[in-house]
């Protein structure tokens, strides 16, 4: 049995214009122990997909249809008591951003905690104890569990974060853009880390992120959003040397390449599409330079290349 199945999955939002359907009809999978990357532009429905999974969707939102079967248990249709009982202990996040994550007025250790305690049914004192052990898993002195989030580098207060999603050992971390605000080298040490725990506990890990550049030493599977949509599937090698979707094209290309020739990177021309004002067909086709009357006129479907490689793209894997 799978770790997670995502089928068909739709989240809407109420808006003053009507409803706008951020995740239309998106289904993914995640394997005991695998690490799936979630990659696309700003408002392409990434997060979204996450806080749908955790049930965590702003008043405004809701999810219109799918499942979402966590070991064949559907989180869509259980109930919000249930769905709080498995934050935590089945699906843990970690939020980008976190300086704003952490309470500034609350010691690091109690906030890491306090999640113990109440998923645990632990003691304050055992959950301390906890929670020191859970900062060295992170690679951080235990000592740190009395000190506040402003004596916290950006760097350590990413690694706090990581040590409190782990707080109930879920079987699932998401990590929605985690290396957010943080430098160069710092994002290679929280990504490293990411890996590091994810084997040693066995947990299932979904990456969240804009940058294909960071999935390559970090996921096994790769998904491509673009405008509420998986474009395109596949194993780490099939996204980046059989490229099959045109955005994929453009996302990699908007990275250089430090092993080539050097050469200014390419951009995407123009911008998403309104999601309260989708083009017919193809959602990619006002951007794309490849795009034909079949494009501009039919909604492609995904459909398997080969193997674990998918694309909605009517000309994948043939040009």
């Amino acid at each position: 049995m799978k770790l997670l199945e995502v089928k068909n999955l739709k989240t809407c939002f109420r808006t003053s214009r009507g409803e706008l359907r951020a995740v239309d009809d998106v289904s993914f999978n995640l394997e005991h122990g695998e690490s799936l990357g979630l990659v696309g532009e700003s408002g392409c429905g990434k997060t979204t997909s996450a806080l749908s999974i955790a049930r965590l969707l702003p008043k405004e939102g809701r999810i219109g249809g799918g499942e979402i079967l966590l070991e064949g248990v559907d989180l869509v249709r259980v109930s919000d008591e249930e769905i709080r009982k498995r934050r935590w202990k089945d699906v843990a996040i970690v939020f980008q951003g976190a300086m704003n994550s952490l309470n500034p007025v609350m010691k690091v250790g109690l906030q890491i905690a306090e999640a113990i305690v109440l998923h645990e049914g632990v003691g304050r004192d055992e959950a301390m104890k906890r929670a020191g052990a859970l900062l060295e898993l992170v690679e951080m002195p235990a000592a740190r569990i009395g000190h506040y989030p402003h004596e916290f580098s950006g760097g350590m207060k990413q690694r706090a974060m990581i040590a409190m999603a782990l707080a109930c050992s879920p079987k699932i971390i998401i990590g929605d853009e985690p290396t957010t605000a943080l430098d160069v080298m710092v994002q290679a040490q929280i990504l490293d880390l990411l890996k590091k725990l994810r084997k040693e506990l066995g947990m299932g890990m979904i990456l969240i992120t804009h940058d294909l550049s960071i999935l390559g030493e970090t996921c096994d599977r790769i998904a491509v959003m673009y405008a509420g949509k998986i474009v395109e599937t596949g194993t780490v090698e099939d996204v980046f040397k059989k490229t099959s979707h045109p955005y994929t094209e453009k996302l990699i290309a908007c990275f250089p390449n430090v092993e080539g020739a050097k050469m200014i990177p390419d951009g995407i021309m123009g911008a998403p599409p309104n999601m309260m004002d989708l083009p017919a067909g193809c959602r990619f086709h006002p951007r794309c330079e490849k795009a034909t009357e079949l494009c501009r006129t039919v909604e492609p479907e995904i459909r398997s290349i080969a193997g674990k490689h998918a694309v909605s793209c009517h000309y994948g894997g043939e040009r």
